[in-house]
């Protein structure tokens, strides 16, 4: 028996396709909606119900007829509706009706328990913190099965892809309650304003409230709710910590892209979005991840209390009207005007512009024996056409540390300028360290010596330097040995402290740049692949094991340990891969342990690289039982495709072959696996060649 959903998605330019309007976020109006429809269902809008009535059309059928109250002033594309037969659960929070619909099972099992319980309270903080109410009765969060956006932040009726609202208590080992809190508090942040792009999204009635004149700001509630939604997700799950979280997902990410020619800067001119058909591509990590980072580095020189007190003051103004960049400068040039204590080295405007309007970012240049910072450009000197010089210069912030305590805050307002207190000594001891825990959107390129002191001082000491600012420093020598500004001897200096770096997020930081992206291969690594073995191996054996001891004694500790959640499995599949022993050892214990009781779960943090190892380590048997755990029917689509993956981890060839041929039967597999599985099979060492005669064989 199939049941209907019907849900919409109409930001930005759908509104027009389901009634006609003037589509534009600045001509707001009140909405007046009545849905007819199956008697059978229910329906849902931004607005509370106010009369369900029936109704005969000409054949006689009934139907049920829904009426809505009248909506607030909004733009278009915020209106919503949802036709479902879902059960909800609720609860009420300062008089605001929360409601959290989703399939009846769903429901019933409980799965949105915890959606429901921080939802409330990611309200209030808000409130309290931006000092506004929210403005009506009552807020819908639907859970739809199957929805492409990821989430939206309609008015009182809040769309969300099922994953992202559901907590499975039997999921001990995601990061899915990360993810809830994170997403959760994106889209409420929306909604007073207006979880990787999944994370984002309560901040915003944000938007709702204050929406941009024109897309081109889109930034301005995207970015603020994305600044926002981590602030309301630490503030719901304390043990989060924010400031690693918050750099390895939102600000590394784009640093990686924003330095490509063609790349577009935050807020483009009006004329050049008028067409519609350019919208959509506003919906990217520039707009998410970029808008967060220069929010954070206001917030951050700003202080986050006058950050505050000028988005309160900002969106007491612009409540149920339209702003863009230049009136948020102005409320925030308005506060700094009326206290002293921080003082800026330009308007905000001035200082704001250089960031938002200008493509890329800067890269910082030091010299140490004469304190001279430059900045410039950070483009791939390794390219030609990167080689026009561009003259764009930022105002950039620089928070600093000097042999550990931190220095009052220095402003580059120039392309160079000589800064006498950063003059270093001849003693190996005294050294330098910019953009201290990330306050700053750029990269650092320091000299050969403060380099040297740094290197040192990480292997005696690793612990002086702030744990983010050990994941950017590393960061930005990859990706300055990657550009070409210096040599990849000069960024392993930097590598060789690791065996006392206690954070996974840095060794994933670390991974992604020296390991190939498939592991499986070694055949077109045979140059890396023995220095791989003889460096890393030894200085990944002290954390190796640190998480090693959990998984086999008590893995549950590591449930509020979100790193270990999201990165422990590269960290393993790496050890495996490099022939550690011990790992695959681990692997085949937990795989034949697995074979003797099926109803024993390999810890879900490592699953993907224990399944592969526990069958390339073994034999027919092994194997055999993976195909047969795969047939079973009650195994979750994610752990097929686990085991999809491992079935082709054979060592022996004629497993493979056999895999590939079960592959091509439908009998067995639906067809459309069959490429799947010859493309994990092509990935692998041995597979490479069986692969290629097999599908020449059955072309």
């Amino acid at each position: 028996q199939y049941s209907m959903l019907i849900a919409s998605q109409l930001e930005p330019t759908y509104a027009r396709t389901v009634y006609p309007c003037f589509d534009e976020p600045a001509m707001k109006a009140t909405f007046n909606i009545r849905i007819v429809h199956d008697p059978s269902y229910v329906a849902l809008s931004n607005m509370p119900a106010i009369d369900v009535s029936e109704m005969r059309d000409e054949n006689g059928s009934l139907w049920t007829v829904t009426t809505f109250n009248t909506s607030l002033k909004m733009s278009t594309y915020l209106t919503a509706f949802v036709i479902c037969d879902f059960d909800y659960v609720t609860r009420t929070e300062r008089g605001n009706e929360i409601r959290i619909w989703a399939r009846k099972e769903a429901i019933k099992n409980g799965y949105l328990d915890y959606a429901l319980n921080i939802t409330g309270p990611i309200f209030s903080f808000l409130e309290d913190l931006l000092n506004v109410s929210y403005p009506l009765p009552k807020t819908d969060l639907v859970a739809l099965p199957d929805f492409g956006a990821g989430a939206m932040e309609n008015w009182g009726l809040m769309t969300f892809q099922e994953s992202s609202l559901m907590y499975l208590p039997s999921d001990k080992f995601t990061s899915r309650k990360a993810m809830i809190a994170i997403i959760v508090s994106h889209e409420l942040g929306h909604q007073a304003c207006e979880m990787l792009r999944h994370f984002f999204f309560l901040f915003k009635w944000f938007g709702n409230l204050v929406t941009m004149n024109w897309w081109n700001d889109l930034w301005l509630n995207e970015g603020l709710a994305s600044y926002f939604e981590y602030l309301g997700a630490t503030f719901v799950e304390p043990k989060l910590s924010l400031d690693k979280i918050f750099y390895d997902h939102v600000v590394q990410p784009v640093l990686r892209e924003d330095n490509e020619i063609g790349v577009r800067s935050l807020s483009e001119s009006e004329d050049k979005i008028k067409g519609s058909f350019s919208l959509m591509s506003l919906f990217d990590s520039i707009t998410y991840n970029k808008g967060a980072s220069i929010a954070w580095m206001l917030s951050g020189f700003l202080t986050e209390k006058l950050f505050v007190r000028a988005l309160t003051s900002y969106l007491k103004e612009f409540s149920f009207s339209n702003a863009n960049q230049d009136d948020l400068w102005t409320h925030i040039q308005m506060v700094l005007d009326a206290q002293d204590e921080v003082q800026l080295p330009a308007s905000v405007k001035q200082i704001m512009d250089s960031w938002t309007c200008q493509n890329g970012f800067p890269v910082l240049t030091l010299n140490l024996t004469t304190g001279t910072i430059s900045q410039e450009q950070f483009l791939n000197k390794k390219n030609e056409n990167s080689t026009d010089s561009y003259n764009n210069t930022w105002i950039i912030p620089i928070s600093w540390m000097r042999n550990g305590s931190s220095q009052p805050l220095m402003w580059l307002d120039k392309s160079s300028k000589v800064f006498p207190e950063m003059q270093v000594s001849e003693s190996e001891y005294d050294w330098i360290l910019l953009n201290v825990n990330l306050t700053g959107y750029y990269r650092v390129n320091y000299d050969e010596l403060n380099l040297k002191r740094l290197a040192r001082l990480l292997e005696n000491d690793p612990k002086a330097i702030p744990a983010v600012s050990r994941f950017q420093l590393i960061d930005d020598v990859f990706a300055l040995t990657q550009f070409g500004y210096i040599q990849i001897e000069t960024a392993l200096e930097l590598t060789k402290y690791l065996a006392r770096e206690d954070e996974l997020f840095i060794w994933n930081m670390v991974l992604l740049n020296l390991v190939p992206e498939n592991l499986e291969g070694t055949l077109k690594n045979y140059e890396v692949y023995p220095l791989l073995k003889k460096y890393l191996l030894k200085r990944m054996l002290p954390i190796y094991h640190y998480y090693a001891g959990f998984i086999r004694q008590n893995v549950d500790a590591l449930e509020d340990d979100y790193f270990a959640q999201v990165y422990l499995e590269k960290l393993f599949a790496t050890a495996c891969w490099l022939g550690l022993q011990d790992c695959l050892n681990l692997s085949s214990e937990l795989y034949a342990k697995w074979m003797d009781n099926p109803e024993y779960k390999i810890p879900f943090l490592i699953r993907r690289t224990v399944c592969c190892y526990g069958v390339a380590v073994g034999s027919d048997k092994e194997w055999n039982f993976a195909w047969e755990m795969y047939n079973h029917t009650n195994s979750t689509k994610e752990e097929k495709d686990i085991l999809l993956s491992a079935m082709s981890c054979a060592k022996e060839s004629w497993l493979l072959y056999r895999y590939l041929q079960y592959g091509l039967s439908d009998t067995l597999f639906s067809s459309n696996c069959t490429s799947i599985i010859i493309l994990y099979v092509v990935t692998k060492d041995i597979g490479h060649r069986i692969a290629w005669e097999f599908v020449t064989e059955n072309w």
